[in-house]
C-alpha cells in the first residue's frame, strides 16, 4: 500500500499550496470535466472541472468567481426513478498564480420495471483543488488533488495527486486550445463489500491499492457568441507498472446564458476504465442538464 509515501507526496502538495501568493481559475480541465456542470455524476476528481486558464498578460487575469450549479429528474407511473447532482466551484486568479477549487455530490434512486421500491442508483461525494503558476506566457506548472467517493464504483475513498505542465496553443480571451502532461499517484480504498463479492468468485482484492500513471489531456472551449459556449476535453491515462490499467475521460458541454448570472448547462461525460474491479463495468456514460447560477 506504501501510505507513508502517499501521505509525504500529500503533504508536499499542501506546502505548495501554501505557498502560492494567489488564488485562481477554474479547476483545470485536465483532471478534467467540461466547467459546464452537472449530471448524475458530477465529477471533480481526477477527471473533474478542469477548465483553460487565461494566459498570464492578458488584462482581466486577475479575477474572484464563485458558482453553484444544480440538477434534478424526477419520473413516474411505468417507471420511477429520482436524481439531484450539486456543485460549487471557486476560481481566484492573481497576477501568475491560479487557485480553483470544487466540491461535488449526486445521488438517485431507481425501481426496476414492476417494483414500486426505490432503491439507490447513483451515490458519490467528489472535491478537488488545483493550483497554477505560470513560468512563461503560454506555459504553467500545477499540481492538483482530489478525492472521490463513489458506492458504485466499490470506493471508500479515491485519492489522487497530479503535478504537470500545461501548454497553451490558443490562448485567446474566448477561445482557447492547450495540452496538458504529468504524472499521477492514486491511492484506491475499497469497500467492504466489493472485497467480499469478489472472494466469493474466487478473486483476492486488497483493501487499498495505489498506481503510479502517466497522465495526457487534450482541451478546447469556444465562446461561439456572447451567450454561448462550447468546450470539450479529453484524458488519458497509463499505469506505469501494470500496463493493462488505463483509463480514458471524454467530457463536452454547451452553456447558454439565459438572463442575467443565469445559464444552462448541457454535458456528455464519458469514463472508461479498461481493468475495473470485479462486478463493475468498464464504461459510464452520462448526460445532464442542469441550471448555473454565478455568484461572484
Amino acid at each position: 500500500m506504501n501510505r507513508p509515501r502517499i501521505a509525504q507526496a500529500v503533504s508536499v502538495a499542501v506546502v505548495l499550496f501554501g505557498a502560492s501568493s494567489a488564488f485562481a481559475e477554474d479547476l483545470p480541465k485536465g483532471l478534467m470535466q467540461t466547467k459546464t456542470a452537472s449530471s448524475g455524476t458530477e465529477n471533480v476528481s481526477t477527471s473533474g472541472f478542469e477548465a483553460p486558464v487565461a494566459k498570464a498578460g492578458d488584462d482581466a487575469k486577475d479575477t474572484t468567481e464563485l458558482k453553484i450549479n444544480a440538477g434534478g429528474l424526477a419520473a413516474g407511473g411505468n417507471s420511477k426513478s429520482i436524481a439531484a447532482s450539486a456543485a460549487t466551484k471557486l476560481r481566484v486568479r492573481r497576477g501568475k498564480n491560479q487557485l480553483g477549487a470544487a466540491l461535488a455530490g449526486n445521488y438517485g434512486e431507481s425501481a426496476p420495471k414492476g417494483q414500486s421500491t426505490l432503491q439507490t442508483s447513483v451515490e458519490n461525494v467528489q472535491g478537488k483543488i488545483r493550483d497554477d503558476r505560470f513560468v512563461a506566457d503560454h506555459v504553467a506548472v500545477f499540481v492538483a488533488m482530489s478525492g472521490l467517493r463513489d458506492r458504485f464504483l466499490g470506493l471508500r475513498l479515491r485519492l489522487n495527486l497530479d503535478p504537470g505542465v500545461a501548454l497553451y496553443v490558443i490562448d485567446e480571451a474566448k477561445h482557447r486550445l492547450w495540452f496538458e502532461g504529468g504524472y499521477d499517484l492514486q491511492e484506491d480504498f475499497r469497500r467492504a463489500d466489493v472485497i467480499q463479492a469478489a472472494a466469493l468468485t474466487g478473486k483476492t482484492l486488497d483493501r487499498s491499492e495505489v498506481r503510479h500513471s502517466a497522465r495526457v489531456f487534450a482541451g478546447y472551449e469556444n465562446a461561439l457568441s456572447e451567450n454561448l459556449t462550447f468546450d470539450t476535453g479529453v484524458e488519458y491515462l497509463q499505469a506505469l507498472t501494470a500496463t493493462e490499467n488505463f483509463r480514458i475521460n471524454w467530457d463536452m458541454g454547451i452553456t447558454s446564458r439565459i438572463g442575467g448570472n443565469f445559464s444552462v448547462a448541457t454535458t456528455l461525460n464519458l469514463r472508461y476504465d479498461h481493468n475495473p474491479l470485479p462486478g463493475v463495468k468498464n464504461t459510464d456514460f452520462t448526460s445532464a442538464l442542469s441550471l448555473v447560477y454565478q455568484l461572484l
